[in-house]
C-alpha cells in the first residue's frame, strides 16, 4: 500500500493547478488530503479536519502531505478540479495488478474478465442541489434533488474481492429520466473504458434494462462480450421465439444436479442465433433460460439472459454463473461503499462545478487500493482476519493513526496483526 500511496502522489503533483494567483496549499497535498480523508474512512470533512492539528506527522510520513488544507479550502480547490484527471489512476493500479500477475486469478472464460456494470445513488436532497444533481418533481409540488453513479467492477464469482474502475457520473445531461440518464452514461463508460483498455478482453454483464439493441451494438463495436439479463416483458418476440423452439424442439433442454448440494436441480434451456427484437431484427443474440429448484424448501428461481457466446450443453452453467455474477456489484460494490465504513451516500460536498464529482472518484480510488490490497497483500489480510471485519478494521486503523507516531500503513497493519505494548500516558503540562 506505501508503494501505491506514492504512486498516487506522484501522479497528483502533475494536475494543472485551476487557481490563480497566491497558492498557499500545493494543489497536490490538497487532492491527496481528500484520497486520505476516504482512505481512513472518515465520516465527515469535519472529522478529516481535526486530523490537521492532531495527526499532521503521520499524514505527512504516510501521505506525504506537507500542508494539510482546512475543509473549505479542500471543498474550494477541488471544485473546479476536471474528474477525467483521476482516470489515469485506475488504469495504472489494474496495470501494475496485470504486471504482478495478481489480475490473472479473476479471469472466468475463454481468457476473459466478467465486468459487471450498474447504477446508484449516492445523494438525495429536497433543499440542497448543485449543477451535478437530477431533478424529480413529485406530485405533491415538491422537488428532490439527486445524484446518480454509474459504477463498474472486474468480478468472478468465486471471489469476495472486486476491482473498480473508473466510474461514470449520470449527470442531468444525459437525458430527463432514469433510463435515458443510465444508457448515455453506459455508453461513455464502454468508450471510456476501451480507450483506458484497449486489449482487455472483458464479458459485460448488467441487469435487464441493458439488453438493448443500441447498448449490444456498443459492446460489439467495442469488441466486448456480454451477458445481459433480459425479462420476458421487456422482450416479447424473443421469448416467443423460444416458445416455438420448445415446442418444434430446436431448443435445447437439459437438466443437473449440483455438484455439492444434491437437492439442488439445474434447468437451462437455450436458443442460438434468434432476433433481439422487432426494431432490431438484425441482431441475433443466444437466448439462455435457466431455473433453480431446491426440492428442501420447494423454491425455484427463474433467471434469463442474452450473449453472444454461442450456448451449448458444456458452456450453460458456465454462463449462468457468470450471469449471476452481476450481483457483485450490488453486494460487494455498493453496499460494501454505503455500509461498511465508506459513507458513499454522505454529502462530502455538493460545491458549484464538480466537487461531488472530484469527491466520489477519490472514494473509488481509496476504495480500489483497499480492494488491491485484500487481494494482494499477506499483511492486510492477516489484519483483516484480526480485525474480524471490515468496520473493526477501519476503527482500529483511525485510532492507531490517532495514537501513535507512525512510518508507514505496513507499520499500522503491523501492529494490528502483532499486537503491541500500551504505553503509559505521558502528560503535558499547559499552564
Amino acid at each position: 500500500m506505501d508503494a501505491l500511496l506514492a504512486t498516487l502522489r506522484h501522479g497528483f503533483t502533475l494536475f494543472p493547478d485551476p487557481r490563480r494567483g497566491e497558492r498557499p496549499i500545493p494543489l497536490a497535498d490538497i487532492v491527496m488530503s481528500g484520497f486520505a480523508m476516504f482512505t481512513l474512512k472518515d465520516p465527515s470533512l469535519l472529522a478529516f479536519d481535526d486530523r490537521r492539528r492532531l495527526d499532521a506527522a503521520n499524514l505527512r510520513r504516510i501521505f506525504g502531505i506537507t500542508q494539510i488544507p482546512c475543509d473549505t479550502q479542500m471543498r474550494t480547490v477541488l471544485d473546479p478540479l476536471d474528474p477525467k484527471l483521476f482516470r489515469p489512476f485506475f488504469r495504472a493500479i489494474t496495470a501494475q495488478l496485470q504486471r504482478g500477475n495478481a489480475l490473472q486469478q479473476l479471469t472466468f472464460y475463454q481468457g476473459c474478465y466478467l465486468l459487471s456494470m450498474d447504477g446508484t445513488g449516492s445523494y438525495g436532497s429536497q433543499k440542497v442541489s448543485s449543477a451535478s444533481c437530477l431533478v424529480k418533481k413529485h406530485r405533491n409540488g415538491t422537488t428532490t434533488y439527486y445524484q446518480q453513479v454509474l459504477g463498474a467492477a472486474l468480478v468472478h464469482p468465486d471471489y469476495q474481492v472486486v476491482i473498480p474502475l473508473a466510474p461514470e457520473m449520470i449527470i442531468p445531461q444525459d437525458g430527463s429520466t432514469k433510463n435515458d440518464c443510465e444508457r448515455n452514461a453506459a455508453r461513455r463508460l464502454v468508450a471510456n473504458f476501451r480507450e483506458d483498455y484497449p486489449r482487455l478482453p472483458v464479458i459485460v454483464i448488467e441487469d435487464g434494462i441493458s439488453s438493448n439493441g443500441p447498448h449490444i451494438s456498443d459492446l460489439q463495436l467495442n469488441h466486448m462480450h456480454f451477458i445481459l439479463g433480459a425479462k420476458p416483458g421487456d422482450h416479447p418476440l424473443l421469448f416467443h421465439n423460444m416458445a416455438e423452439a420448445l415446442q418444434t424442439g430446436t431448443a435445447t433442454t437439459f437438466s443437473r444436479k449440483d455438484s455439492k448440494n444434491p437437492e439442488i436441480t439445474h434447468t437451462f434451456r437455450f436458443l442460438n442465433e434468434t432476433s433481439l427484437n422487432q426494431t432490431h431484427l438484425d441482431l441475433k443474440v443466444n437466448l439462455l433460460l435457466y431455473e433453480e429448484h431446491n426440492a428442501k424448501t420447494g423454491k425455484t428461481q427463474y433467471f434469463s439472459w442474452v450473449t453472444d457466446f454461442p450456448i451449448t450443453t458444456d458452456n450453460a452453467y458456465i454462463l449462468m454463473r457468470g450471469g449471476r455474477c452481476r450481483w457483485k456489484i450490488e453486494n460487494e460494490t455498493f453496499n460494501t461503499l454505503k455500509n461498511q465504513g465508506y459513507h458513499f451516500e454522505h454529502n462530502f460536498g455538493l460545491g458549484k462545478e464538480h466537487l461531488s464529482e472530484v469527491f466520489v472518484m477519490l472514494m473509488m480510488l481509496a476504495f480500489l487500493v483497499d480492494q488491491t490490497q485484500q487481494l494482494c497483500s499477506p499483511l492486510f489480510q492477516a489484519a483483516w482476519q484480526r480485525a474480524g471485519s471490515k468496520r473493526a478494521l477501519w476503527d482500529q486503523q483511525r485510532n492507531l493513526f490517532h495514537c501513535f507516531e507512525l512510518d508507514s500503513m505496513a507499520m499500522l497493519y503491523t501492529v494490528i496483526v502483532n499486537g503491541f505494548r500500551p504505553p503509559r500516558p505521558d502528560i503535558i503540562y499547559d499552564e
